[in-house]
């Protein structure tokens, strides 16, 4: 698939035009505050340094796995409500989709949520070494399930 501007997974493309109505970079980070309460957690007892996101100012972690139906999920959690958020937002974009699909899926959609420019270059950063992350994941999952 080739996901990009006004072609993406529908869950993602649903926060998209949420977030294209705001235009106060602290609505948005209210906005993220919203959804990290829709991410699906990782228990704190899973948190171990198999899961942990390096490079993440936060103490954030990730497990990746495919689901009956061979579809991506990732679960994650973090000690900061906006990296939370930034997960929810992930999850949205990706779950759900072919693991191969997952390890190629741009980064891109930060912008058109209008994050790119409002999150601290450690936070930006942080984002990205944990989707770069969930790629590499997907990748793994994806040759295992070849």
């Amino acid at each position: 698939m080739d996901w990009g501007e006004g072609n993406w997974p529908a869950s993602l493309q649903e926060v998209i035009d949420e977030f294209s109505d705001v235009f106060d970079a602290m609505e948005r980070y209210e906005m993220l505050f919203d959804f990290a309460s829709e991410c699906t957690p990782l228990p704190m007892e899973e948190w171990c340094e198999d899961t942990r996101v390096h490079g993440c100012q936060s103490e954030a972690h990730v497990l990746c796995s495919l689901d009956d139906d061979g579809r991506f999920q990732m679960i994650g959690s973090a000690d900061a409500q906006i990296v939370q958020g930034l997960m929810a937002v992930a999850q949205k974009a990706i779950n759900g989709l072919p693991p191969e699909e997952v390890s190629t899926f741009p980064v891109t959609f930060t912008r058109e949520l209008g994050l790119h420019d409002s999150l601290s270059p450690n936070r930006a950063n942080g984002f990205l070494n944990m989707f770069t992350r969930v790629r590499q994941e997907a990748r793994k999952l994806a040759q295992g399930a070849a």
